[in-house]
């Protein structure tokens, strides 16, 4: 049993101290950060600072904090045959609070460089690579503070033998592995084949389209109009039959079809089409301005002469709204210049049966 005589009680006071005093500092670090540390990094003309100052608050809360409850403990006499566990177990805490730090740096400076430098550059390279090579950094970060853990704390000299343990049930992990390694390794050739870019639209072979937002690890996160998202395992994707709407430019035509009855004037609605479609492609948010439309006559329908309008667009999307205000114009325009689009229309003839 653990005796508290009226030393260990003085050593419970000055164990609370020291809480107190870290408690204190804390405050004073997290005001310090956020009044004059961050005032001075909103002045720069870079974001880097800020994005480092973000990344290392919690880290440095973490530590101080620990650091407190470590002396706190140490400062007990009644644990002192606890004390090499005790400092084992905050030295693990302290390497994994380092890990943190460095990872959430590794995360800022990756963000600042796509907000500042990838977004400016011609290529899309480092737009689609820099977040799996941030991934296999962080990955690397982590690896080698389990590494340390195990050799330094826990007085693992040699790896190799736990590794080659691991190498006997190896082929039970890869069997429970196997589709998430899939997945990982199917994620990676997305990347490296940039098949698909993170922002681009693409339609997959079941006919669900939308942006994509991610390629994790595991999945491909696609954000739809809809604005719902659509997860997909890598894996899959990777075996799939998908449009991708962005992969050589984001303009892309639009034909819309249309038809006119038979007596009408076919130069005149030519022409009608026309200047509506150049009124469209120059007003319209979304239209290729310096498109010239133009239309083709195709079918001899029904009830009408066939015909489709060709139109250009920025990007996917921009098709819905421009033809939406197209078809408005153009209904206009041909009421005004007694166009008519005519309807199917079905004759029924009773034959007399006295007859």
């Amino acid at each position: 049993m653990l005796g508290l005589g009226i030393e260990n009680y003085m050593d419970v006071v000055i164990a609370l101290i020291i809480i107190a005093i870290s408690a204190i500092f804390t405050k004073l670090v997290n005001f310090i950060l956020e009044k004059v540390v961050a005032k001075w990094a909103e002045e720069t003309k870079t974001t880097l600072d800020d994005e480092i100052l973000k990344a290392i608050k919690l880290p440095v809360f973490l530590m101080i904090f620990f650091i407190g409850i470590y002396f706190a403990l140490m400062q007990l006499n009644v644990l002192s045959e606890y004390y090499t566990e005790i400092q084992k177990i905050f030295t693990c805490i302290f390497i994994l609070i380092i890990t943190l730090f460095v990872t959430r740096i590794v995360k800022g400076i990756f963000k600042w460089y796509s907000a500042d430098f990838a977004l400016k550059t011609n290529t899309k390279i480092d737009e689609h690579s820099l977040p799996i090579l941030k991934k296999i950094i962080i990955g690397f970060v982590y690896a080698i503070a389990i590494v340390y853990i195990l050799t330094v704390i826990f007085g693992v000299n040699n790896i190799t033998p736990l590794i080659a343990g691991l190498g006997i049930a190896g082929l039970a992990v890869a069997l429970a592995l196997q589709d998430p390694l899939s997945n990982f390794f199917a994620g990676v050739f997305i990347v490296a084949d940039r098949r698909i870019m993170f922002g681009e639209y693409i339609e997959l072979e079941n006919g669900m389209k939308g942006y994509v937002e991610d390629i994790g690890w595991r999945t491909v996160r696609i954000k739809t109009l809809e604005n719902n998202h659509i997860v997909i395992p890598n894996l899959k994707l990777s075996q799939s039959i998908f449009t991708n709407y962005y992969i050589l430019k984001k303009e892309m035509s639009v034909i819309l079809a249309c038809g006119v009855s038979y007596n009408s004037d076919l130069e005149k609605v030519e022409k009608i089409t026309i200047e509506v479609a150049k009124e469209i492609q120059q007003n319209v948010q979304g239209a290729v301005k310096n498109f010239e439309p133009f239309i083709r006559y195709n079918t001899y329908g029904d009830s009408n002469i066939n015909f489709s309008i060709i139109l250009r667009v920025e990007k996917f999307v921009d098709q819905y709204f421009v033809v939406h205000e197209f078809i408005k114009k153009l209904k206009q325009r041909y009421d005004k210049e007694c166009i008519e689009i005519s309807f199917p229309v079905r004759n029924i003839y009773f034959k007399n049966e006295k007859q």
